[in-house]
């Protein structure tokens, strides 16, 4: 059985969203598939297709067994190919129009719409098509993302863990680490320096040993700085689905993006601002309401779910 998943970064699979700066985070998220596809397809060959970005995400993964990285040759490979089943997890429609063009018997996730020239989905992904429309309607979703991934392929959701295959050099370090920075993709997930210095002052104050984000530049050495952190305290971006990969215990800031669409492997606790912003969670980019919906987040909120965290799980 050879299966093709092409999923690049380059677009949020179940959100509206699509661009050119890389998601690395919904690249990582996406792997629970894969014990879904082994323990459907046990005899499987599993080839991923990926952006050279988020290459060492998964890197070594040992769930894949062969990792396309694209380029401009790579496209017509996989046109000459036979492919049983197909999954393309990414809306860009040039994306989708490949994935229409390559030969493969069962195909799920998003096709081309030759009439609009954008993305659809085929019969095996139309659930994605009714959680993108539901999330645009109540900004709030019922299950968890890597559930409908799962179920969509016709798996029962077991709680499949997110799985990375890299082996950091790096052992436990610190007590916490603070993840305070966020992407250029979305900066509306970012609490403010000022109250991420002030959470280091109160935590340094109280005698833990801390560290401040690193390896912004390398993601291998991004991976090594979580893995040396007994706990992350961190936005809803790459670090937290990371943390959660590497089975480390976070707590997670959540304020223009959805919380319930994570699952947190009763790993995690969620911190959520407290905003009058209508339109919260926005799943924007930017914000021009006032105040700023992380500005709602209080020093005294995390440091609580620090301490129920600290004693070895969710509430």
């Amino acid at each position: 059985m050879r299966i093709l998943v092409i999923k690049l970064g380059y677009s949020e699979t179940l959100d509206r969203e699509i661009g050119k700066v890389p998601s690395l985070g919904d690249v990582l998220r996406t792997t629970p598939i894969l014990s879904a596809l082994k323990e459907k397809f046990a005899d499987s060959h599993i080839s991923w297709l990926v952006s050279p970005h988020a290459e060492p995400l998964l890197h070594a993964n040992p769930l894949i067994d062969r990792l396309l990285v694209w380029d401009e040759f790579v496209p017509y490979q996989l046109m000459r190919e036979k492919i049983d089943i197909l999954i393309n997890l990414e809306k860009i429609p040039g994306v989708c129009a490949l994935a229409d063009m390559i030969d493969a018997w069962t195909k799920y996730g998003f096709r081309f719409d030759s009439v609009t020239g954008q993305y659809h989905a085929y019969e095996k992904g139309l659930t994605f098509i009714d959680y993108l429309e539901k999330k645009d309607a109540v900004k709030e979703t019922e299950q968890c993302w890597q559930q409908v991934l799962v179920e969509m392929l016709g798996v029962p959701w077991r709680e499949q863990e997110c799985i990375i295959g890299y082996r950091p050099k790096s052992g436990t370090r610190y007590d916490i680490g603070l993840n305070c920075q966020v992407g250029s993709k979305w900066p509306s997930k970012a609490m403010s320096m000022e109250k991420w210095q002030t959470l280091g002052d109160k935590l340094g104050a109280d005698g833990f040993k801390l560290s401040w984000q690193q390896g912004l530049k390398d993601l291998y050495e991004y991976m090594d700085w979580i893995n040396s952190c007994d706990v992350l305290i961190t936005h809803d971006s790459l670090g937290l689905h990371i943390a959660l990969a590497m089975k480390k215990k976070v707590v997670a800031l959540f304020g223009s993006t959805g919380y319930r669409e994570v699952f947190m492997y009763h790993r995690g606790i969620v911190v959520e601002a407290r905003s009058a912003c209508p339109k919260k969670p926005c799943y924007q980019s930017s914000c021009s309401y006032k105040p700023f919906c992380m500005d709602g987040i209080g020093t005294g909120e995390i440091l609580s779910a620090l301490a129920q965290i600290g004693r070895g799980g969710t509430p």
